[in-house]
């Protein structure tokens, strides 16, 4: 196993040489959460333009979810020696001892979207998902007025979902008569958001709204709602995807308002952080990237793709 072990990191030193013998300067690790998501596919096209300017080479890869695979990913880029590591992580806790690696590595390690609870981070880059959070349920009070039965579609362990439950939360304080009466995970992809949607409707015959943390989640909630046959439940959703977009701009989907993010932004953000630090400049240690809610009403006079 050992022999092995050394062959993997021979390789990736390879690997490293060929990348930065073919780049414009130095290269930049990025392990994004997955490339599967319209919101990642986006923060990625801005990471690569954004480098392209920078003259700084990236090489991307994607955890899809799988910690195991982000940590592997983060430790073939201590072993590259890479000049610096942009991370989404998969799990907030989890990816602490990789990022402490990298640390003792004396490479500089960037997180985008999602928070890193351990390990020494140059700087954060994300949207401020405390205020998309308040401005979900600010929404959903107002369409109730101030009261009703609303449930959650989470994904607990990832630090930016916490942060929009948490800002949701908040924002419901000043209306008693609004029950959070269910709060469930969907590991923020559709299928599990499907089956837990399944599981909340069984269980909740008076439902009202839902808040789902990302447009994975409320698309599979929608589906849920639309094959039960349920009428009078609104979603809001979290992300503003190019899908969501079109859903709200019809009017006739149960997602009727979504948090809109910024992932072509916070992917040019990060590369300018990670830019300025290699340069010797001072980074400050949280970027925010302002969001807004869209509705049928904000979308009237907006494209559905979102423009860079």
């Amino acid at each position: 196993m050992r022999r092995f072990w050394w062959l993997a990191a021979l390789w990736a030193l390879v690997l490293g040489a060929c990348v930065q013998n073919g780049s414009e300067g130095p290269v930049v690790g990025v392990s994004l959460l997955t490339r599967q998501d319209a919101f990642y596919r986006e923060l990625e096209r801005g990471l690569k333009e954004e480098a392209a300017k920078q003259k700084l080479t990236v090489r991307l890869d994607a955890g899809e979810f799988d910690l195991a695979r982000q940590q592997g990913q983060l430790e073939n880029y201590a072993v590259q020696k890479v000049a610096a590591i942009v991370v989404c992580p998969t799990d907030s806790q989890g990816i602490g001892p990789a990022i402490a690696r990298a640390n003792q590595a004396d490479i500089p390690v960037f997180t985008a979207d999602i928070r890193a609870r351990e390990g020494t981070v140059v700087s954060h880059i994300a949207s401020d998902n405390i205020a998309g959070g308040r401005l979900a349920g600010e929404y959903i009070a107002k369409r109730l007025n101030g009261q009703g039965q609303v449930a959650i579609i989470d994904q607990p362990y990832i630090q930016s979902v916490i942060e929009r439950v948490r800002g949701f939360e908040e924002a419901l304080k000043p209306y008693p008569n609004i029950r959070v009466v269910a709060r469930l995970t969907g590991d923020g992809v559709r299928d599990r958001s499907l089956k837990a949607a399944e599981d909340l409707l069984q269980s909740q015959r008076k439902l009202d709204a839902v808040f789902a943390i990302n447009d994975e989640s409320a698309f599979g909630v929608v589906s849920a709602i639309e094959a039960a046959g349920r009428k009078g439940i609104f979603v809001v959703g979290y992300d503003a995807s190019e899908e969501a977009r079109k859903l709200i701009a019809g009017g006739k989907s149960p997602l009727q308002a979504d948090i809109a993010q910024d992932p072509y932004r916070i992917g040019q953000e990060t590369i300018r952080a990670v830019a300025a630090h290699l340069a010797g400049q001072p980074v400050e240690p949280v970027i925010p990237v302002p969001v807004r809610l869209v509705d049928k009403a904000a979308l009237g006079n907006e494209t559905l793709t979102p423009a860079p």
